[in-house]
């Protein structure tokens, strides 16, 4: 079976002209890590899964942030394109931090409360209300063409910031997530501009938290205000077993380690960007996105247990 090589994040280095980001210009792909992601991979997919598990339905990004000078990065179809559900809100939040600290919005407890829910819940209706803030946006009935082109142009400033980071073009960030819906100038948009839906790879996802998980995402104080949504209890009870502690990655994690993660989930695809202490403080980001198998708690973390060397 042919494992995809390795790449560094598209955009990961250029990134450092827009925004200072100090020790990630050593950032650099490691053939050890890359051949040890491969096995893991490999290994995943030879699981008898049913249906199959295709090794085009799934991606996996991983980055050491051990005691290496520079984070060491591995990938299986890391730039891949791939319809991001839930993940796209750590975007969001970023965005919102940055907007806060730039003065450009108010840090208000509503926004706090929203950012909360979007996060922890993963609520769509509190990620609605945060991009309607970040963009100056609402949903509502249909717009006159003219109208609609400058709604548009609003609505895209989460992406012209992304852009400005150096995270590739192939990123999108501008649609709300909905349950039921979408309905009025939100479909019009859909159908006027492109891209029609939100767009992640798990090496853009991967940067993201990597740069959280480093205190450089805006800055130290709120890369920790970010993560601290995104603490996750896996050894706790729970009744729902696709909560985001118990139904990704967290399956694969032993006492004594730690996880902080944000899951997306929908009828097609399930996805988990997850950052992972293990018992002796050595950090993990693996990121793993899989289309076409939403309904089987498992390969996310197989994916993680064959790469860290847990036992399931």
């Amino acid at each position: 079976m042919a494992i995809a090589s390795g790449i560094l994040f598209l955009g990961f280095l250029e990134s450092i002209a827009a925004e200072p980001l100090a020790g990630l210009t050593n950032a650099v792909h490691s053939v050890a890590l890359q051949r040890r992601l491969d096995q893991a991979v490999a290994a995943t997919l030879a699981r008898p899964w049913k249906p199959a598990l295709g090794s085009n339905e799934l991606a996996v990004t991983v980055v050491d942030l051990g005691p290496s000078s520079a984070p060491e990065v591995a990938s299986y179809r890391g730039q891949e394109t791939i319809y991001p559900a839930s993940v796209i809100k750590l975007f969001y939040l970023a965005a919102a931090h940055r907007w806060m600290e730039d003065g450009v919005i108010q840090d208000t407890p509503e926004l706090r409360r929203a950012m909360r829910d979007m996060i922890v819940e993963s609520y769509n209706e509190a990620t609605h209300y945060v991009i309607d803030v970040l963009t100056g946006t609402t949903s509502g009935p249909e717009l006159p063409d003219a109208e609609l082109k400058g709604w548009w142009e609003r609505r895209n400033a989460v992406n012209r910031w992304i852009a400005g980071l150096g995270y590739p073009p192939t990123v999108n960030a501008s649609k709300k997530p909905w349950g039921e819906g979408p309905y009025g100038r939100e479909t019009q948009a859909i159908r006027a501009f492109e891209p029609r839906r939100n767009q992640l790879s798990t090496d853009a996802t991967a940067r993201i938290v990597t740069e959280m998980a480093l205190g450089r995402m805006v800055s130290a104080a709120r890369s920790r205000q970010m993560l601290e949504l995104m603490s996750r209890d896996f050894t706790g009870s729970t009744k729902d077993p696709e909560d985001q502690a118990h139904g990704y990655s967290g399956i694969a994690l032993k006492p004594g380690m730690k996880l902080w993660s944000k899951c997306g989930l929908t009828s097609e695809t399930r996805h988990d960007a997850a950052l992972i202490e293990l018992a002796d403080g050595h950090r993990w980001v693996i990121v793993t996105f899989t289309t076409g198998h939403s309904e089987d708690r498992n390969i996310i973390p197989t994916v993680v247990a064959e790469f860290l060397g847990l036992r399931r």
